[in-house]
């Protein structure tokens, strides 16, 4: 057990979460929306505290981040629960149930594990990690004193304040967003949209951050939601990186999977805003990062195999060569 930040007694013997826009009143023997936070004896309590459900040393690209530290590996961690129902869930088995498996894994374990494994950061993912909010918290500020960085990957479903504590302990963030359309939040996620809009314009110029939708044949694949998209991260910053996946049927979902050529399709209506787009779940597929100023080919990629082909200290190399030689001779 461990109680939990960001609650308040309620009526009744209930318990008010503040976690997250769920706002649960939460009754005695209760579980929150996200099936780990409990009402204990009229306290807000984390009896998951330490759970790991999965652990892994995997490539950055797969969380997708494609512009933070590419080819690199990974430390990757996940939970059980989750603040969102989504009927299509890849992650289903342990996003959906609290009684799959675990073993405790405490914070400074995590991070000797990272260091033992030479991981240059620890991923808190695969389910949804910030309903685990006080262990992601301790870990990620233990991780940074050992020289670690932190990454999340999340629906950004967080109200502002424990936002405000977390994000200056976090480097990098890939956010689900997972349509453009108010009433797909409501009805297939039980979650609101403006609310991730929100966490996503709070964590933008904090940290580095990547977007990812899910492409669902006739839920979000019409070009205007997936412009409306491309335009709120536009508005942000139009060099955040957006990844575009192909779904697959999952958990309560039987739709057909959506065709490459519709990702294709929308993948180039969103690149007449932004800068990066990228597709994904098609396969060993070419997902290479190409400068926006010269076109040179920053990072090669087929699936999991990355090569850094120009790249000079962090720059393009071909436009680092270009201005030097722009550049008058010294004396």
């Amino acid at each position: 057990m461990r109680e939990t930040l960001y609650w308040e007694p309620g009526s009744s013997g209930r318990v008010h979460c503040l976690l997250c826009p769920n706002d649960c009143h939460i009754a005695e023997g209760s579980t929150g929306t996200c099936g780990v936070r409990e009402n204990h004896a009229g306290r807000l309590e984390l009896p998951r505290y330490g759970a790991i459900s999965s652990i892994a040393v995997d490539p950055i690209e797969k969380k997708p981040l494609y512009h933070f530290y590419p080819g690199s590996r990974i430390l990757s961690v996940g939970f059980v629960g989750c603040s969102f129902h989504c009927g299509f869930c890849q992650n289903w088995h342990i996003s959906q149930s609290t009684d799959v498996g675990t073993r405790y894994i405490g914070p400074g374990d995590l991070v000797d594990i990272a260091v033992r494994e030479k991981s240059f950061a620890i991923a808190y993912t695969y389910s949804e990690p910030l309903v685990h909010f006080e262990y992601v918290l301790d870990s990620a500020k233990l991780a940074r004193t050992a020289g670690l960085k932190n990454v999340l990957v999340t629906n950004g479903y967080l109200n502002s304040v424990p936002a405000a504590e977390l994000l200056p302990f976090v480097d990098a963030a890939n956010v689900d967003l997972k349509a453009w359309d108010a009433d797909f939040y409501r009805h297939e996620t039980g979650g609101r949209l403006e609310e991730v809009k929100r966490f996503i314009a709070e964590a933008a110029g904090k940290i580095h951050l990547e977007l990812t939708t899910l492409i669902i044949p006739t839920k979000n694949d019409d070009p205007v939601q997936i412009d409306g998209i491309a335009g709120f991260i536009a508005g942000l910053d139009p060099g955040i990186p957006l990844h575009l996946s192909a779904y697959n049927p999952q958990h309560e979902y039987t739709l057909p999977p959506t065709p490459a050529a519709t990702v294709r399709r929308l993948a180039e209506v969103a690149r007449k805003r932004l800068r990066y787009v990228y597709t994904g779940n098609l396969g060993a597929e070419a997902a290479d990062t190409v400068c926006a100023g010269c076109g040179n080919v920053l990072v090669k990629r087929v699936g999991w195999h990355v090569e850094m082909t120009g790249i000079e200290a962090g720059r393009c190399a071909a436009a680092g060569r270009k201005r030097r030689s722009s550049e008058p001779e010294s004396s």
